[in-house]
């Protein structure tokens, strides 16, 4: 890989970082509705990639579901679970995504899964495991549920897009953007009375921190993202996307004063050895489902 490109990439972990940062901000600091804010930052993406929606793919049906999943569903709950969880923990527990992309690859694509990726799937659930841990057992945190919820969904989109051929990256950003906002802002207006004035009350920040994640996160760092995946072989990129859960648990140490102990780090470490053993691995899904993993997003 050059240096350029290196760089590239690492610029593409920390966008994706902040965008951790500034969706905890959003939310639990700025009293911004998590389902209102996704809505509204879908709404932006289909704005920008409205000129990329046609021709449809096929089937459009499964297009509709993905984006769905990978879009709406995955980032509602994990708006939903960064109103109590911190960033750190979050970006931590959304590794449980990746052992669940190769278990579901396995049930629907047909994938086999040897020892070494059997290692990795249980080292990165064990990490999960350790770093919701607590004295009495497991933390029956909402927020980390949530975590693991978006993690799920999220997966489950990847292996699905996996059977959906020929979708461009910017054409693939349009079809989330457009099938995720509406169900977003039918669910906002029925169950978050008050998110348009939650919204303005917020006032400038709020609109930049949607023009960042929908334009600077969603079209610029994940059509780089792509790019590089079209250059290089997956399993040199994905592993060194690990840098995203390592500059959000630094930004949120500092930015978000995010409690990281010795348990949160043997959590961590445990967790990322386990997703990097598998990216190492050969597989179908693990480029697209590390961008969405680390975007978390």
């Amino acid at each position: 890989m050059s240096l350029r490109d290196f760089g590239v990439l690492v610029l593409v972990c920390l966008v994706w970082a902040s965008s951790n940062i500034i969706s905890k901000l959003v939310v639990a600091h700025w009293g911004v509705p998590p389902l209102y804010y996704a809505a509204v930052r879908f709404a932006v993406v289909a704005i920008l990639t409205l000129p990329w929606l046609l021709p449809a793919p096929r089937p459009t049906w499964r297009m509709v579901l993905v984006g769905l999943l990978m879009g709406g569903g995955n980032f509602a709950l994990l708006f939903m679970g960064f109103k109590t969880a911190s960033p750190s923990a979050a970006s931590v527990v959304i590794q449980v995504g990746v052992p669940f992309t190769t278990l579901l690859s396995v049930l629907i694509l047909g994938e086999t899964i040897r020892w070494r990726r059997g290692l990795g799937i249980a080292l990165t659930l064990l990490g999960a495991v350790v770093v919701m841990w607590s004295p009495h057992g497991l933390e029956l945190s909402a927020g980390l549920w949530l975590i693991v919820a978006a993690a799920f969904t999220g997966s489950l989109g990847a292996v699905m897009m996996k059977q959906v051929e020929g979708v461009k990256p910017l054409q693939f950003q349009a079809w989330v953007g457009f099938s995720s906002f509406w169900p977003l802002a039918a669910m906002s207006a029925f169950i978050e009375p008050g998110q348009i004035a939650a919204g303005f009350h917020a006032g400038w920040p709020f609109v930049a921190a949607v023009l960042f994640s929908a334009l600077v996160v969603s079209v610029v760092a994940h059509t780089a993202y792509y790019g590089l995946i079209q250059r290089y072989e997956a399993n040199l990129i994905a592993p060194l996307t690990l840098l995203t859960p390592l500059f959000t648990i630094g930004l949120g140490v500092v930015i978000t004063h995010d409690h990281f102990d010795l348990r949160m780090g043997i959590g961590a470490g445990l967790a990322l050895t386990g997703v990097l053993i598998i990216a190492l691995r050969r597989n179908q899904v693990m480029p697209l489902l590390m961008s969405i993993r680390n975007r978390a997003q």
